[in-house]
């Protein structure tokens, strides 16, 4: 008696083959990290000391910021043992904590002040092609919300860069169009 075979196309080395179909085999694969429209910038980075019983802890915090330049931004601010866990834990506080700001054309629609802290921020709009005149924290949340068209001054006595970071970030929620 002849035996019947099946004569099934190799596909080369097929780790499912024994399974029925529709168990793994030649599926497409998800890719594996998603695109990401937000652009990232770490603003401030410091260890930071805890006295215990038995001597210091040593731990990061680290200040991010992360916007799309075209409205959106967040800062995140996390601490971690490490950098990188310093670096993740604030990149995913940002993104719970992003704002979406009302913006006119490549400058701001008027001028704003704010305070938070001990830091003072004065925000005015400029004309189209005069360029962002600003400095430090101020600088860095403005291009991140994508105003390249500004100017900025810190009046606060303060130079720490997370405080004029979120003085920044209020003036910005006091916008409106």
């Amino acid at each position: 008696m002849e035996q019947k075979t099946e004569n099934k196309p190799s596909y080369g080395n097929d780790r499912n083959a024994h399974r029925p179909h529709g168990h793994g085999g030649n599926r497409p694969r998800a890719s594996v990290a998603p695109k990401r429209e937000l652009n990232e910038k770490t603003l401030d980075l410091r260890r930071v000391t805890r006295v215990v019983k038995g001597g210091k802890r040593f731990s990061f915090r680290c200040t991010l910021i992360v916007g799309n330049g075209r409205g959106k931004v967040g800062v995140g601010i996390a601490k971690g043992a490490d950098v990188a866990q310093a670096i993740e834990k604030a990149r995913h506080d940002a993104m719970k904590h992003l704002l979406i700001i009302p913006l006119k054309g490549t400058t701001v629609a008027h001028e704003v002040e704010a305070k938070f802290s001990a830091a003072r921020i004065l925000i005015k709009p400029s004309k189209k092609g005069s360029g962002l005149k600003a400095g430090g924290a101020a600088r860095s949340i403005l291009l991140m919300v994508g105003v390249s068209d500004a100017s900025a001054k810190c009046l606060g006595r303060t130079k720490n860069k997370l405080t004029n970071a979120l003085a920044t970030l209020e003036a910005l929620k006091k916008l409106t169009v």
